[in-house]
């Protein structure tokens, strides 16, 4: 399959063929004289443009388009094989035709609607300053023994993505994959996040096929600047590329992005040896238990947050390319999606390097003390006592406890999925992904978190509370001096 085209769901070859198929099966109501030609063009463009998408891929999307024209094919070239035999041409009544013709045409149509509701994701361009480079790293701390293995000789392992500054290259460089290093990669994680949602895989098929803004181990941008640190860690199951088009745009902005894979809790990990590690987290029913479950997954990856920034540290310390020397380790934050940002709360909590949190719409399990030091900015969905009667209670909490000024930013229209790449590639459903449309989520997103950081971590002027709600609905919780 060729790259789709900006603002369109499909393929030019893919939209050929969808021509192709119903010119095909419009041909009976051209005049007599010209039937034979629109027939033969007609055929001859969707054959020509459906040999190499079986080649380079078959959309599942495409085939009620095929299904409609093979129906309507015996219909439309039967005549043209009587007329060249010289026997007389036979043509349905149409008042049997014209059903038959809505129906194929109705079949063939339902493969752009399914195209627009699952397309290929098209990454919007970043807005800052900077070209965006990626890298992927995979790090062992051999301090930790791999808790969800009973070899006592397992370290746990992280896989880790970073977005940067880069320098700009030429116009046709190509753009990373997303969700993988390779489209193997990319598929075997498509894949497992589809069984996750308890989805068939084929229906997000083209995911895998969809490249980024970001040009893999592009070289820094030059000059001698430190750039502010952002780690990120996925919601549950989630994945190190679930907020791709977030990280992008901060890292246009002059942050260098690092987003975490938990191997064993999120859906898939393709360690640098091959192997697949999938996840093993699962729910027991009972919320007592599950709740002590998930405190403990999320103590997990805020150790992995931890290690992380040792090792960014080191990085830099030792120079190595092509971010050594350009890490601003004294200016990190610490983010995360659902219950990758109940990690980000406990890391700052265990964690003093970390100087900023931002929560994405995440729940947070775990111990509610020490008391958050850190500026923190939580944007969330529009919860109420009905839909969850435990979350804005413990999420106040843990924000009004804290040593200093935080942020609730509700988000008009949002749902949990807005707050990832989701909106991109999944149906426009607004319980699904909220009714922000497919990029409004990340505008809001990445616009409260640019200003949220750019205020704590660069010291940039301008009153948050002033600014902040232009995303949404604010809430500041200033901390109480009387203690």
């Amino acid at each position: 399959m060729t790259d789709t085209i900006p603002g369109l769901p499909m393929s030019p070859l893919e939209i050929l063929a969808l021509l192709g198929a119903v010119a095909l099966v419009t041909a009976r109501w051209t005049p007599p004289a010209a039937r034979p030609r629109v027939t033969i063009a007609a055929g001859a463009v969707l054959v020509l443009s459906v040999v190499p998408l079986a080649v380079t891929g078959l959309r599942w999307q495409l085939l009620p388009v095929l299904a409609g024209a093979a129906l309507a094919s015996p219909f439309t070239v039967a005549p043209l094989l009587r007329r060249r035999t010289g026997r007389p041409a036979w043509r349905a009544r149409w008042w049997l035709a014209l059903p038959a013709t809505v129906a194929c045409v109705g079949l063939i149509a339902t493969g752009p609607v399914a195209a627009w509701a699952l397309p290929v994701p098209v990454f919007p361009a970043p807005s800052g300053g900077f070209a965006v480079g990626t890298r992927v790293e995979q790090w062992t701390d051999p301090a930790r023994p791999e808790t969800f293995t009973t070899d006592p000789d397992d370290r746990r392992t992280v896989v880790v993505q970073l977005w940067y500054p880069a320098r700009p290259g030429p116009g046709h460089v190509r753009r990373a994959r997303y969700l993988g290093r390779t489209e193997q990669e990319a598929r075997t994680v498509s894949d497992a996040l589809a069984r996750s949602a308890g989805l068939p895989g084929f229906l997000v098929d083209g995911v895998p096929l969809a490249r980024t803004r970001a040009v893999v181990d592009a070289p820094v941008q030059p000059g001698g600047e430190r750039f502010p640190v952002v780690l990120f860690s996925p919601g549950s199951g989630g994945v190190r590329t679930q907020n791709t088009a977030w990280a992008e745009e901060l890292a246009s902005h002059g942050y260098v992005v690092a987003a975490l894979d938990h191997p064993y809790d999120s859906a898939a990990v393709v360690l640098a040896d091959g192997r697949t590690v999938t996840t093993r987290l699962a729910s027991t029913g009972d919320p007592a238990r599950d709740d002590e479950l998930a405190a403990g997954w999320t103590a997990i990856r805020a150790a992995d947050l931890s290690f992380v920034l040792t090792r960014l540290d080191g990085l830099d310390r030792e120079g190595s390319a092509p971010l050594g020397g350009r890490l601003d380790i004294g200016r990190v934050a610490v983010t995360g999606h659902s219950m990758g940002g109940a990690a980000a709360l406990q890391a700052a909590r265990q964690d003093r390097r970390f100087d900023a949190v931002v929560d994405l719409d995440g729940y947070p399990h775990g111990p509610a003390s020490p008391a958050l030091d850190q500026p923190t900015l939580a944007l969330t969905q529009a919860v109420t006592a009905d839909t969850d009667p435990r979350y804005l209670p413990r999420l106040a909490e843990a924000l009004r406890s804290g040593t200093a000024t935080s942020y609730r930013l509700t988000v008009p229209g949002a749902a949990h999925l807005t707050f990832m790449d989701g909106p991109l590639y999944l149906p426009p459903v607004p319980s699904i992904v909220g009714s922000l449309g497919r990029t409004g989520g990340l505008r809001v997103t990445a616009g409260a978190t640019l200003a949220f950081l750019d205020s704590v971590l660069r010291d940039r002027p301008g009153d948050l509370s002033g600014v902040l709600p232009a995303y949404g609905d604010l809430t500041v919780y200033r901390p109480d001096t009387s203690r």
